[in-house]
């Protein structure tokens, strides 16, 4: 088994996966349905992908999210190489499924449908900008997990609060590696940064 494959999930992963909602795993696993167990010292709770494999089957769940379990990630700029260069960057990781959108208004209509983990936004789109995008996906309450990198080339340090302030959880500045994109989107999502070299 490929170590891109997460062994362990917490209740809020798990829950995606199943298309339930957080609340519901967290029952069966209070109830003993889905065996789990506590992180040491916490109350966080973690399941095993086994157990979660197991809890599906005899749930009738389809297991298709489990059995890819890659994130998805939706990159948003209205420069097609560089959407592309990201786009490859990722998908070579070999963990990610990408979508891409060269506008704000499919970047809104995408993360509704597609539900990405993780959004690369340029904040320079042609209709609406990066910031509305992000509050946009802040004030909808489903989409409270998904992380926003802000890339871009401008440099004022205010806009990049403002950003923040918005929902971006991290800013790149243009012109970036692609590297240190792939190890801010492994950051923010928990993941490890498997060294490419």
């Amino acid at each position: 088994m490929s170590t891109s494959t997460k062994t362990v999930y917490t209740t809020g992963e798990a829950a995606k996966i199943c298309k339930v909602s957080q609340q519901t795993i967290i029952r069966c696993f209070d109830s003993g349905q889905l065996k789990g167990f506590r992180v040491p010292g916490s109350r966080f709770r973690r399941i095993p992908r086994d157990v979660l494999f197991k809890f599906m089957k005899e749930n009738g769940i389809p297991t298709d999210a489990l059995e890819s379990g890659k994130r998805k990630a939706l990159v948003v700029d209205d420069d097609p190489e560089l959407v592309d260069l990201i786009s490859d960057v990722l998908q070579s990781d070999g963990r990610f499924e990408v979508r891409a959108a060269n506008n704000g208004f499919d970047a809104g209509m995408l993360t509704k449908e597609y539900h990405p983990d993780i959004m690369v936004l340029d904040v320079m789109l042609p209709d609406i900008n990066g910031e509305e995008v992000c509050q946009r996906v802040r004030n909808d309450p489903t989409m409270d997990d998904v992380k926003i990198i802000c890339i871009s080339g401008m440099v004022e340090q205010d806009k990049i609060a403002d950003l923040k302030t918005a929902g971006a959880n991290d800013f790149l500045q243009k012109p970036f590696e692609v590297e240190t994109l792939l190890a801010r989107v492994c950051d923010l999502l928990d993941m490890e940064t498997v060294s490419t070299g």
